[in-house]
């Protein structure tokens, strides 16, 4: 079993619509909320997929996105998943490093409050086949899992 939802987190305002996150001026990025069953999937299986999906060497933006909204970043719900998002990225720091890729900038930080995204947003790319997505990996595998 696992959900998944878009929202906002790790800002400052509370509540916060698109068009005021889109300005940056929340603090917040637009993050998945990702709840799973570790009996099912664990952690690290989790975070392989992150770190392959999205270019974690990017600072604020992603592809043509730019701003603090589009930052990686991962809030964790405890130190023990701390200590295993710490390691992923290092792990996957060395990877990057021997195919000349660049330095992880992803966020780690305590889980903050979440806000969910409008409804429009929520699946979009389901809702819209042919929609932008600003996310693409760097092409190289990370060696977890």
């Amino acid at each position: 079993m696992h959900v998944t939802a878009v929202g906002y987190a790790g800002g400052i305002t509370p509540n916060p619509t698109y068009e005021e996150t889109c300005t940056g001026l929340t603090g917040h990025a637009e993050v998945v909320r990702v709840m799973f069953d570790p009996a099912e999937i664990d952690l690290e299986r989790l975070l392989q997929v992150f770190w392959e999906a999205h270019d974690p060497t990017q600072g604020e933006r992603q592809g043509n996105d730019i701003g603090p909204q589009y930052r990686s970043i991962i809030l964790t719900q405890d130190e023990a998943q701390r200590e295993v998002v710490e390691r992923t990225r290092d792990a996957y720091q060395q990877a990057l490093t021997r195919a000349g890729g660049g330095r992880i900038t992803t966020e780690i930080a305590p889980r903050a409050d979440f806000y969910y995204a409008e409804e429009y947003h929520q699946q979009y790319l389901h809702k819209n086949p042919g929609g932008y997505c600003g996310l693409r990996g760097t092409g190289v595998s990370c060696p977890i899992g």
